[in-house]
């Protein structure tokens, strides 16, 4: 296979000049009103009238001048006239005269002759008259001509970012269309010939995967404040890359594409880029994101992102967004930081820069441990369960256990979760889950369950099944969950049993090493060869598919429903869910263990009483 090397590999500081150097500009355009919030002004805005436009009462009351009040009080009230009276939106047909007074709505405009006004409050009818228990001053109650704004001041200026209030003070000024910075249009190509948008069917057998990027990169640049133009995915044949790739910079600001940037021969972009227009930059000193690219073609900017998710969008929220942003006019985000440290060591010698997703967690004394999340750039969920990330410089080996570390916040709402759980998959415990606030779990199995556990970073684990490995924990509850073998509706094998997967030519699909479910079916395996005086080895060797397995309880089933396994590892509760029949083996007790250290915690207090009520 021809392999194209990357270039000398350009540092971090250097990508950011390079996509600064591009132009992605959207110009200016007028938008009405009600569509203007969140938009950046590019002029000047003045108010080119009085608000009010008039001198107006402030609160329900009379109007009248305010020397006709002078000494009254409770015991010496000041009488006047009614004369006549004035509501909003009314022109007064009355001019004040000494010693009369009209009566007066709110936001109403004050008659001739009126200088102050008096609540209702303090005042009584007495027939024609009112009686006025206070004494007022001039200009008391009212708002004049222009004490909102007035004509020829400044009300908005250039680069002002367009929020509700400001939307209320241009609707009072009149103005009704407002000259903005035009978001940045970009064009969004996805490429691969593996790709398929969510709304069409996949398929798995042909290496098939759902377009993550597409719609997540769309999501950022609207965030960042820019336009997302979302075209047809490109395949790896270059002449259609190609076309799609000319179209999208026809037609915006600027291109990403993700996907076909790294070396090797199926990835063209860079070809394409070259050819077409001018590659700025190919590879990037960081990780994850090395095969970045930055460029130009046919007069738009462009960015190739990596194809895996996580380099994808680590690459856009380190480079592309802030680019987004000062184009669009928007300013950066509040950054948010916290100081916690490292729950475990993470080893790290490959002298690149590095973008570390990690999570956190409150320890018992509400201090932030930080853990890394961190499954490979191909994994979507590595940056759903992240809370933020840590910069790890190129010549650092290791983060060490208790190094204090910042964490850069994914955003300034991000919270800790109230509850950081581990280990088993199962469906009770989603139920439960489901009923507290902001937990977090990470269905590991539950080995690496009671390993993080001793490790003091989770708040639980919730472990099932035998277990090899003893763990200092505090026992919160649990249940008991029936499990076996999961078959076709009606069982069309006749399958009765552990003992037909070794006797006959069935297709098997277990769970991973990991998983409770695999350590009882060991067990119970284990005693089918001591009863037949055999090795289990043997057994296991005469099974078909047991030796690979997979995560999570419905993946296995979901195997049998496509026909691709006659029986598979599971629960009850799993068989019922999906129409299948389910063929028992054994019941298993699901236990949820408590770092001794955090059984005070609010989450895991909370976790204890939904079991306790389960």
């Amino acid at each position: 296979m021809n392999r194209k090397e990357f270039r000398d590999l350009a540092s971090p500081e250097a990508a950011h000049e390079a996509i600064d150097s591009l132009s992605i500009e959207g110009g200016v355009e007028r938008v009405p009103l009600e569509n203007a919030r969140d938009r950046v002004l590019v002029a000047r805005l003045d108010a080119e009238l009085d608000v009010p436009g008039f001198d107006r009462a402030s609160l329900d009351g009379y109007a009248l001048r305010a020397a006709d009040t002078f000494g009254a009080d409770e015991a010496d009230p000041a009488r006047l006239e009614v004369v006549g009276e004035v509501h909003a939106g009314e022109n007064p047909a009355v001019e004040l005269e000494g010693g009369q007074a009209v009566e007066i709505s709110t936001g109403a405009v004050m008659p001739s002759g009126a200088d102050a006004m008096v609540p209702v409050e303090r005042t009584e009818r007495d027939g024609a008259d009112v009686v006025v228990r206070t004494a007022v001053a001039p200009g008391d109650n009212v708002m004049f001509a222009g004490a909102d704004v007035a004509a020829g001041e400044r009300a908005l200026g250039p680069g002002t970012r367009i929020t509700p209030r400001d939307i209320g003070l241009l609707s009072a000024l009149g103005i009704d269309e407002v000259p903005v910075r035009k978001r940045p249009r970009v064009g969004i190509v996805s490429t691969g010939d593996e790709l398929v948008r969510p709304s069409e069917d996949l398929e798995s057998d042909r290496g098939e995967i759902y377009d993550v990027n597409s719609y997540t990169i769309a999501a950022g640049v609207e965030d960042a404040g820019g336009e997302p133009v979302l075209y047809p995915h490109a395949g790896d044949e270059q002449d259609e890359m190609e076309r799609l790739l000319r179209q999208a910079a026809d037609e915006c600001d600027l291109v990403l594409s993700s996907g076909s940037t790294s070396a090797s021969a199926v990835d063209v972009i860079y070809r394409v880029i070259e050819a077409q227009g001018e590659l700025l930059l190919h590879g990037v000193r960081i990780k994850p994101g090395k095969p970045m690219l930055v460029g130009q073609l046919d007069g738009s900017a462009y960015v190739g992102l990596p194809g895996y998710p996580v380099s994808a969008m680590m690459v856009f929220r380190t480079f592309v967004a802030p680019a987004i942003r000062d184009a669009a006019g928007v300013p950066e985000p509040e950054t948010a930081t916290i100081d916690g440290t490292m729950a475990v060591r993470e080893r790290y010698a490959e002298g690149r820069h590095r973008l570390l997703p990690v999570g956190l967690v409150e320890d018992a004394d509400g201090e932030s441990l930080v853990y890394p999340v961190d499954k490979g750039s191909g994994a979507t969920t590595s940056l759903a369960e992240a809370d933020g990330v840590v910069e790890v410089d190129p010549e650092t080996d290791y983060l060490e256990a208790g190094e204090s570390v910042t964490v850069t916040l994914f955003s300034p709402s991000v919270r800790p979760p109230t509850l950081l759980g581990v280990g088993e998959d199962d469906p009770t415990l989603n139920r439960l889950l489901d009923g507290l606030e902001n937990p977090r779990y990470l269905a590991v199995g539950s080995r690496p369950g009671l390993r993080r556990l001793r490790n003091g970073v989770p708040d639980v684990a919730v472990v099932a099944g035998p277990t090899e490995r003893s763990v200092e924990a505090t026992a919160l509850g649990g249940w008991e969950r029936e499990w076996g073998l999961i078959v076709r509706p009606g069982n069309p094998d006749e399958i009765e049993g552990l003992a037909d997967l070794v006797d006959r030519e069935l297709r098997f699909v277990n769970r991973t090493t990991d998983s409770g479910l695999r350590s009882s079916l060991e067990a119970v395996l284990a005693d089918l060869a001591a009863d037949r005086e055999v090795d289990r080895a043997d057994l296991r060797a005469s099974i078909d598919g047991f030796d690979l397995g997979l995560r999570a309880h419905e993946s296995p089933p979901r195997k049998v429903i496509a026909g691709d396994a006659d029986a598979a590892l599971g629960l009850r509760d799993t068989a019922t869910r999906l129409d299948l029949e389910f063929v028992p083996i054994g019941t298993q007790s699901v236990r949820v263990l408590a770092n001794p250290d955090r059984t005070d915690k609010p989450g895991v207090r909370d976790l204890e009483r939904a079991l306790e009520g389960s």
